[in-house]
């Protein structure tokens, strides 16, 4: 980041140039954003506590960057305020409860379905950047897209769009919670948004539907517990007790956002390119588990389903075909693989057939 600038550059006031940071941003495709401070006090103490209370499992990254992920004048000096935006992603999920339902079939989470979101915000937040300098003048900035130690939730939330939920996740009373963060850390003293006000009342939908019971209380997730966690950033065996409780779930797990009683009228933007690819949200396990290295390779490029690598993606396959309906088909497929070169894979295997067997 460059040394920090003062307004104007040459320019009009911060009112004007906030106003037009929040065009822009509508102009590149973002449904909401705001601008917030970097004043984290309170969300610094609860992520202490979260990380003190070792609920990050193997996410070691949580806690190796000390500060910084609280205080955005240390991660980049120089940061006065924080754009952040959100991302549509969401549409009519009748087809989720559908597919969790069948055993047969596969669930992936919905944010995964499609392309990427990664690039695609980052390079659209680095063009936000771009057109607002063209237009007010050289500034100061770094943009985010889950690719650094930044609190984005926190940040969303004192930049208005919107409250975290008991979930954990971001909630707008509009969009409802399926949408992805990016941020612009700059070094222009902007006017800040009013921050959002929590609407979650006294309901615990979300808490009670938790298949592994991972949301331990309001506010608090253990990710030792998560599906999301299990199946996409745990490289090892997956514990034998939570199991049974992924169900069909092979990538991620929406379970409390489809719950969430704001998800039922938020409004639905289609973005092309997270549209579903390879017929993921009908797919079989048994036709997913029969994707050889190559081809998952192949099917999943520019998805962010690549990042569980093969591997994982076949033990995943097989915890859900462990729960899954006995039949030919299904037996088939984990015998297929029963004597699999990677001792993971095989472990997993051997648990899912045992389980079969003592039915």
């Amino acid at each position: 980041m460059q040394a920090p600038a003062a307004l104007p550059h040459g320019a009009c006031d911060p009112h004007a140039v906030a106003e037009r940071i929040r065009q822009l941003a509508r102009e590149a495709g973002f449904q909401r954003c705001g601008i917030a401070g970097i004043e984290l006090g309170d969300d610094e103490d609860h992520l202490r506590d979260w990380l003190a209370m070792g609920l990050y499992g193997d996410m070691d990254w949580m806690a190796r960057h000390g500060t910084k992920r609280s205080r955005p004048q240390e991660l980049v000096p120089g940061t006065l305020r924080v754009v952040s935006v959100g991302l549509d992603y969401g549409r009519e999920h009748d087809e989720a409860w559908q597919t969790l339902a069948n055993g047969e079939r596969a669930y992936v989470a919905r944010y995964a379905l499609g392309r990427d979101y990664h690039k695609l915000m980052r390079n659209r937040l680095q063009k936000l950047a771009t057109q607002i300098a063209r237009e007010i003048g050289p500034f100061g900035f770094r943009v985010f897209v889950d690719s650094a130690p930044v609190l984005e939730r926190a940040l969303a939330r004192n930049a208005g769009l919107g409250w975290i939920g008991k979930h954990t996740c971001l909630i707008d009373r509009d969009g409802g919670s399926w949408f992805f963060l990016g941020e612009i850390y700059l070094d222009l003293p902007l006017p800040v948004d009013e921050p959002a006000t929590a609407h979650c009342g006294s309901c615990t939908r979300c808490i009670d539907i938790c298949p592994t019971r991972a949301i331990t209380a309001p506010f608090r997730l253990d990710a030792r517990r998560c599906i999301s966690y299990l199946t996409i950033e745990h490289e090892g065996s997956i514990p034998e007790e939570l199991r049974p409780a992924i169900g069909n779930r092979i990538f991620g797990c929406d379970d409390c956002q489809l719950i969430c009683p704001w998800n039922k009228f938020a409004r639905r933007t289609d973005e092309p390119d997270f549209r579903t690819r390879n017929q993921l949200d009908t797919a079989s396990l048994a036709e997913l588990f029969a994707w050889s290295e190559e081809e998952f390779l192949q099917r999943t490029e520019g998805s962010a389903i690549r990042r569980s690598g093969h591997r994982r993606w076949l033990r995943n396959i097989a915890v859900a075909l462990g729960n899954a309906p006995t039949t030919p088909e299904v037996l088939a497929a984990l015998r297929s693989r029963a004597d699999s070169d990677d001792p993971l894979v095989r472990e997993h295997v051997a648990w899912a057939l045992a389980r079969h067997h003592a039915r």
